[in-house]
């Protein structure tokens, strides 16, 4: 098993940042990578960025490239998604998605963001 817990969301302007965390816990040797999505109010859940637990690689969704940047810190079994120029419809709650090597995905509870205009 693995634990994620989510971090650092909260209310921002637009044009602002934030940075939140993704901590996990448990069996973090068998993570094969990590994920940020977000669900908007009324909307479905949405993929923003990946990375590998051990290589570092990433991905970004179109929508996010060039705003948000995805980092970890290994020794803190920490992943992190710096978030920037922030709009009014990046609020969501946002969640972490452990993914390990045997397939088995495991969710964080989730930090609103919200960004006033």
């Amino acid at each position: 098993q693995v634990q994620v817990v989510e971090s650092g969301g909260g209310l921002v302007q637009a044009g602002g940042s934030l940075r939140l965390s993704c901590a996990a816990s448990g069996r973090t040797f068998s993570i094969y990578n990590m994920g940020w999505f977000r669900q908007p109010p009324g909307k479905e859940r949405e993929w923003l960025a990946t990375i590998t637990w051990s290589g570092g690689s990433t991905n970004y969704a179109d929508s996010v490239k060039g705003r948000f940047t995805i980092s970890k810190d290994n020794a803190k079994n920490t992943v992190y998604l710096q978030m920037n120029s922030l709009k009014p419809e990046d609020t969501a709650v946002y969640y972490c998605r452990a993914t390990v090597t045997w397939g088995s995905d495991y969710w964080g509870q989730g930090t609103q963001v919200t960004v006033s205009s």
